[in-house]
């Protein structure tokens, strides 16, 4: 471009356009200190922290100590505490305004009572199990069926009957026509078993996953009766919750893959 012909105004206006120009090229060249580029955003669920308290039936303490260890090993700075015993318990808790976040419970009956309530989100099942007799290992009092429950002279340990267990074990009685003469009735199963593997009792009537859990210290006895009375466990976040996304990402985890085999490896089984 010849710029002597301008008037002295225009070359201004050209050698301004040039430096800019020029600028722009050096920029592009590397010439400029490049912007910092703000980092993306983490995908959202994933990096969920602080803490949950867990209301759970007492059937679930070995499945759900292990989930908990695994999903806080995977949402970093989240810390998961449970409180296990009696779901019917635990549900009069939260209804009468205990601190709490998930609550899961081994029937659909001590559930509704938190819903009826309004005290929990819409739940989910996630898991189901049997009863089972559990007997001290080796079975030393030769107990062999659930006809043994209705003979007087055998110690025998059931749960309360406001319990699900409990509530499972009037469905079974009833089915096998059998009026049972329990020496003990029990506030949860954990207390039920514990009757068992102390030799305390002859028999109880548990859940197969208890009989697992106990490992050498009893064994079980299936009975066909059980598939009269089996529990769907149902899972909900609580509406008074001071953390919910941890609540519903600790629900999500339970429902997941991982979650669930977890809770088959102990024994549950598919709702």
């Amino acid at each position: 471009m010849n710029t002597t012909l301008l008037p002295k105004a225009g070359k201004r206006l050209v050698l301004v356009a040039l430096a800019t120009v020029l600028g722009l090229l050096l920029s592009a060249c590397g010439g400029a200190e490049p912007q910092a580029i703000a980092p993306s955003p983490s995908p959202a669920g994933s990096s969920a922290g602080g803490t949950i308290t867990v209301l759970a039936a007492a059937s679930l303490t070995e499945a759900f100590n292990q989930i908990g260890k695994d999903f806080e090993a995977k949402n970093p700075g989240s810390k998961v505490t449970f409180s296990f015993g009696s779901s019917a318990t635990l549900a009069t808790q939260i209804v009468q305004g205990a601190p709490a976040d998930v609550f899961a419970a081994a029937s659909p009956a001590t559930m509704k009572a938190v819903t009826a309530a309004g005290a929990a989100n819409t739940p989910k099942d996630f898991v189901s199990n049997i009863l089972e007799i559990a007997v001290p290992k080796g079975n030393p009092h030769k107990i062999t069926g659930l006809e043994d429950f209705g003979d007087e002279s055998r110690r025998i340990a059931l749960c309360a009957p406001q319990v699900p267990c409990g509530a499972a074990a009037v469905k079974v009685f009833a089915d096998a026509k059998i009026v049972p003469k329990p020496d003990t009735l029990e506030q949860d199963v954990k207390a039920t078993l514990q009757k068992v593997a102390s030799d305390e009792v002859d028999a109880a009537l548990v859940y197969k996953t208890d009989v697992i859990a106990a490992g050498d210290k009893v064994d079980g006895i299936q009975f066909p009766e059980a598939q009269q009375a089996i529990n769907t466990y149902p899972i909900a976040t609580l509406k008074e919750s001071k953390n919910p996304a941890l609540a519903q990402a600790f629900v999500d985890y339970v429902l997941s893959p991982d979650g669930q085999a977890v809770l088959a490896k102990a024994g549950f089984a598919q709702p």
